[in-house]
């Protein structure tokens, strides 16, 4: 009955977490959003076990011959709008793919069923209609291009469905093209070409503005805003930029000063705007912001159209506070044929061409489809926009200690007993790193999966684990302690402890000192171990199930439980005892490979040393 030896432990270990290509790529994803391949193959071969929300049952009659199946075991995607050819054939090689372009709503709403991913472009409104109607089976939604406000993000981390984007193919594209209407604006370029083109030769009316000295505010100085301010630098202007979230050591590195919105709009010849629309920047620039504009401004917006009233724009235009205006985007595209604002002679138009290059179209398309493809196979990915951006060091680093946050949950809910339910659990990280340099929120994450999943017939993944503890309230606090003395600081955690707050347990000497009901455990050798139940200093290999039993310290108790287990075929994998002091009270801690039946737990119940006991499931 002794433990295996390390080196078989290891082996088994390892052998446990190679990756599943099938498994993966099936219909019925239980899949797993796991470290990038550049990550894996220095991270102990952790698995970051983050399941997608399983698929409906496949129905036994045959689908229309219009809607999207799976061949061959394949997933299915869904290409709604227009996707260029280099991310087709990636996505070929990988799924079923179906390109329907110009679905109605409730066409979308009928094929999403039985689809797996769902790609769009800004044309395609995906609402919570889309997510209830996909009845669990939609896993990815993928944005071909940087706004996301066509999708509900909420509603798709409610259905534990990933939304991920495209955001820097395009990035200089709509750069590009915001300093194209920029200079086409300023020396009228678009009227004098008109105008000459109808029989004229108005060299005196089209007379323009230099850039040279002028000041551009940019509004939102994200991707897109900082590649519009590095060119304009280049045409000789003064960039400053309003952005509450922008990195100001960022910004002095391009030669741009963050300044106040107030002060953007009274001091700024031109102003380019390159936020997303969201409720906070609906109609952002109205009557009210108008009129703090300096008289002459001249406006740029490759953005959103919802970010400008346009009507207050036409108003403004009329009474000469603002110059001119260079628009690639409209509230509602395409805008109506006798849009005041489109007819107005100082104008100038686009129809949303702002990632309209061959060279952004295809990067687009490679950078979805990697993304989507990413994603289904179970990789998390970077572009990920309704989940934490966690970085591909730091997933690398954390993935030995994804499973045991995991495994620490599901054992920590295993030793509560029924009835008033988990209200509050508390996850200690026990760290020789300061507290800013340690990100929890994968292993957050995957000790709500462990907590929920149990007692619950919901699937938790790093996209919708906040969202569900709170749904469920469950309140899940998090404390770090920094260590001093032994770890290193190398080591990015020393041990993890989970407890939960205000509940009896069915194995009562897990409930520690404090009154909760404690459990402990840290990494090994790239193999998690449990090393801590209530007060008692245990250590065993987190695999397989486990056996708690407390009981009177004696010879022969380790002899008893282990006759009882090979009697009935159950093979042990490691075992340890902690206890308070010799023959007093100790806790052993019984790692098997098969779940003893449960006559055979009885008869270790009737031992009769053995004062209480608990059998686990990892």
């Amino acid at each position: 009955m002794a433990a295996p030896s390390p080196t078989t432990a290891a082996a088994t270990h390892h052998r446990a977490l190679l990756p599943a290509p099938a498994r993966r790529a099936a219909l019925a994803p239980s899949s797993a959003l796991r470290l990038p391949a550049r990550a894996r193959g220095r991270a102990n071969r952790g698995r970051i076990c983050v399941s997608a929300p399983a698929a409906p049952a496949a129905s036994t009659a045959s689908p229309p011959a219009t809607a999207a199946v799976a061949v061959e075991g394949k997933p299915t995607v869904l290409v709604a709008e227009k996707l260029g050819a280099a991310g087709l054939a990636l996505l070929r090689e990988f799924a079923n793919v179906d390109c329907s372009y110009g679905l109605s709503p409730e066409e979308l709403r009928a094929k999403i069923s039985l689809c797996d991913a769902l790609i769009v472009r800004s044309g395609t409104k995906v609402g919570r209609d889309v997510f209830e109607a996909s009845g669990g089976r939609l896993r990815v939604v993928g944005r071909a291009g940087v706004g996301i406000d066509n999708v509900d993000l909420a509603a798709a981390t409610e259905h534990g469905c990933l939304v991920v984007n495209a955001p820097t193919a395009n990035t200089v594209a709509a750069a590009e093209h915001g300093i194209a209407l920029l200079c086409a604006m300023a020396r009228n370029v678009a009227q004098a070409d008109a105008s000459l083109k109808a029989g004229k030769w108005a060299r005196t009316k089209y007379v323009g503005v230099s850039l040279v000295g002028k000041t551009l505010a940019i509004l939102g100085f994200g991707k897109v805003g900082s590649e519009v301010a590095r060119r304009a630098k280049g045409l000789g202007m003064h960039v400053i930029a309003h952005d509450p979230y922008a990195s100001a050591d960022r910004a002095r590195a391009i030669g741009v000063d963050l300044v106040s919105m107030e002060e953007a709009m009274t001091t700024a010849d031109f102003i380019s705007l390159h936020m997303p629309l969201t409720p906070s920047t609906n109609k952002m620039l109205n009557d009210e912001a108008f009129a703090k504009m300096k008289k002459g401004v001249r406006i740029i917006n490759v953005a959103r159209g919802g970010v400008i009233d346009e009507d207050a724009l036409v108003r403004a235009l009329d009474a000469g506070i603002v110059a001119q205006a260079a628009l690639d985007v409209f509230t509602k595209e395409p805008p109506a044929a006798d849009s005041k604002l489109v007819l107005h002679e100082n104008v100038t138009v686009t129809p949303h061409l702002g990632a309209s290059t061959v060279e952004a179209q295809e990067g687009v398309a490679i950078e979805i489809a990697e993304a989507v493809t990413g994603a289904l196979k179970g990789e998390l990915a970077a572009s990920a926009v309704n989940a934490p951006m966690v970085p591909a060091e730091v997933l690398s680093e954390l993935a030995p200690y994804v499973m045991l946050a995991e495994k620490l949950g599901r054992l920590a809910v295993q030793l509560v007993a029924g009835g008033g339910g988990i209200k509050s659990v508390k996850v200690t990280y026990a760290s020789a790193r300061a507290p800013d340099d340690l990100d929890t929120r994968l292993l957050r994450a995957m000790i709500t999966k462990g907590v929920i999943e149990p007692i619950s017939d919901v699937f938790v993944n790093l996209v919708n684990a906040d969202f569900t503890a709170k749904q469920r309230g469950i309140r899940v606090s998090e404390e770090k302690i920094v260590m001093d003395g032994s770890p290193s600081p190398e080591t990015p955690l020393e041990y993890i402890q989970v407890q939960i707050a205000n509940v009896d347990s069915k194995f009562p000497s897990a409930i520690s000192d404090s009154g909760l009901v404690t459990v402990e455990g840290r990494v090994k050798d790239g193999i998690p171990h449990l090393t801590k139940v209530g007060a008692f200093e245990v250590d065993v290999s987190m695999e397989g199930s486990l056996i708690l039993c407390r009981q009177v310290d004696q010879p022969g108790m380790i002899g008893s439980v282990g006759s009882v287990l090979g009697e009935e075929n159950v093979n042990v994998s490691f075992m340890s005892v902690g206890r308070i002091a010799p023959r007093k009270t100790a806790i052993m801690a019984i790692g098997v490979d098969e779940e003893p039946s449960k006559a055979t737990l009885t008869k270790i119940g009737e031992i009769p040393a053995i004062e209480e006991f608990v059998f686990l499931k990892l």
